[in-house]
């Protein structure tokens, strides 16, 4: 069982990067193969929007993007953690997804064969406020950029009120519950499809 965590935001050990460490925690006890995937590390230029892929499915941008779409069609389990930022996922990560149009083009424009559905997916957020429709943008994101890459939306924790760093914490429950997920799937425990309204939150 292949596991890839793909961290996205700029700060380092804030509360996204914790939740994704529990969940990656629990699926490595369990025997699985993670990595985890730094994306404030990396150099990853925004989508250009030249078409190259609709060619032949490939990005002609030179830069650490090209080594993740092997990662993302090789794992069985692609986790995505990020902060909410302006009611979205973080720049970081906003760009990474974009940047898996190349792939997209693979599996709907060009009908490569391609792995998955069976392979799942999970989202990790954190936000500071308590507003009703904080996840919803970040869901939306979330359901196309695993659609892209086929693997199922299976999962997700999301965790409103935390905004200092390391305030996820003091919700040692949820960091459990992420460290359980990550176990149960590790073991091959099948969840999803995540169900999405137009507003879900």
């Amino acid at each position: 069982m292949k596991i890839i965590g793909i961290w996205g935001s700029p700060r380092k050990g804030g509360n996204s990067e914790l939740l994704l460490n529990a969940f990656l925690e629990g699926a490595r006890e369990a025997g699985a193969e993670v990595e985890r995937i730094a994306l404030r590390e990396l150099k990853i230029s925004p989508c250009l929007e030249i078409y190259h892929c609709f060619k032949d499915g490939t990005c002609p941008i030179k830069d650490d993007m090209l080594p993740l779409y092997d990662k993302l069609l090789a794992a069985d389990v692609v986790a995505l953690a990020s902060p909410i930022f302006f009611y979205s996922l973080s720049a970081q990560a906003k760009a990474m997804i974009d940047r898996t149009q190349a792939l997209w083009s693979r599996r709907y424009h060009l009908n490569q064969d391609f792995p998955g559905p069976e392979r799942q997916g999970v989202l990790l957020c954190t936000g500071a406020t308590q507003g009703k429709l904080l996840f919803v943008s970040a869901r939306l994101v979330a359901r196309y950029f695993f659609d892209a890459i086929n693997v199922t939306y299976a999962a997700e924790i999301l965790v409103r009120g935390v905004d200092q760093k390391g305030a996820i914490l003091e919700k040692p429950e949820v960091l459990d519950q992420a460290k359980d997920l990550g176990r149960r799937l590790a073991q091959g425990e099948k969840f999803g499809p995540v169900k999405l309204s137009p507003l879900a939150v």
